[in-house]
């Protein structure tokens, strides 16, 4: 059994997969999965399991260079985020850039990821594209 904080294991898997640059998004329970883009629904129930549940738990494993998001992700939600990118990046060792762009840029955007990773979030625009780094 494995010893880290990620235990399932077609999020792990994914993870293991990423090249530099490759691109995962989490999505709230709202976001559509272009066709042809994996989709692990992981959405239970409202809230279950949240986006920050679930960033934390990809954050044990990931190395990540920059995360877009859309403009419209505001308030409380923008604000945790920040301070959770933050804190990667120290864990890290490396800043991670910010980019953001209008709701239905990213939405086509998402159709480059390798997978969309769905949750249970019912925050509006709690949605991150994740853009591999490299652990060296």
């Amino acid at each position: 059994m494995k010893r880290t904080a990620l235990l399932n294991r077609d999020v792990s898997a994914l993870i293991a997969s990423l090249g530099h640059l490759d691109e995962i998004v989490i999505a709230d329970a709202g976001l559509p999965v272009p066709d042809g883009v994996r989709c692990i629904d992981l959405a239970v129930l409202a809230g279950v399991p949240g986006f920050f549940d679930l960033l934390e738990a990809v954050r044990t494993e990931l190395a990540v260079e920059q995360v877009v998001l859309a403009d419209e992700a505001q308030g409380p939600f923008r604000g945790q985020l920040e301070s959770v990118l933050s804190a990667w990046a120290v864990e890290q060792g490396k800043p991670i850039a910010v980019e953001t762009q209008s709701h239905e840029s990213f939405k086509q955007r998402t159709g480059r990821a390798k997978a969309v990773i769905r949750t249970g979030e019912t925050t509006p625009y709690a949605n991150v594209i994740l853009i591999s780094g490299v652990v060296f």
